[in-house]
């Protein structure tokens, strides 16, 4: 039975079956609880992975991607977000996710909604489904300004 979920957040329960959809979940209940050993097991490991972002900028390979989420769940700021109003593409190697995250940016001091454009690329490495590139931009820049002094600003 396909599985058909209106928005992902990473509480929903995995099928368990090694899908695209499973590594998904795992990838946002991963973020959503600043876990860095999970996001590591969902993201192609070297230096094939790219992420382009506006917080974190253009970034090649693991490494590098591992900085930049390290220095956010390192901040002040907690940031979740759930996927929604998304599509699927996939073929027999290869699956997309392309759609919307929206959520909340808090520190001690203030809370922001924040929404981001998100493309997801899962390739079948070792038959497993890994993240190898994700591409996140901002509509609307007031959010974006405010969301990077967050950020930035925010140290513990």
């Amino acid at each position: 039975m396909e599985r058909h979920f209106v928005e992902i957040s990473g509480s929903e329960a995995k099928a368990g079956d090694g899908s695209p959809l499973d590594a998904l979940i795992e990838f946002y209940r991963a973020f959503n609880s600043g876990d860095m050993a999970g996001l590591e097991s969902v993201w192609f490991d070297g230096e094939a992975p790219s992420m382009d972002n506006p917080i974190g900028g253009i970034r090649r390979g693991w490494p590098s991607i591992s900085e930049g989420y390290s220095r956010l769940f390192e901040g002040q700021a907690e940031v979740r977000v759930t996927f929604h109003d998304f599509t699927s593409p996939s073929g027999a190697d290869w699956h997309l996710f392309v759609g919307r995250e929206r959520g909340q940016c808090k520190t001690p001091r203030e809370t922001i909604d924040v929404a981001f454009r998100t493309t997801r690329w899962f390739v079948r490495k070792d038959d497993a489904w890994r993240l190898l590139h994700h591409h996140g931009s901002v509509e609307d820049p007031k959010m974006l300004a405010d969301y990077q002094r967050l950020i930035f600003s925010e140290r513990k």
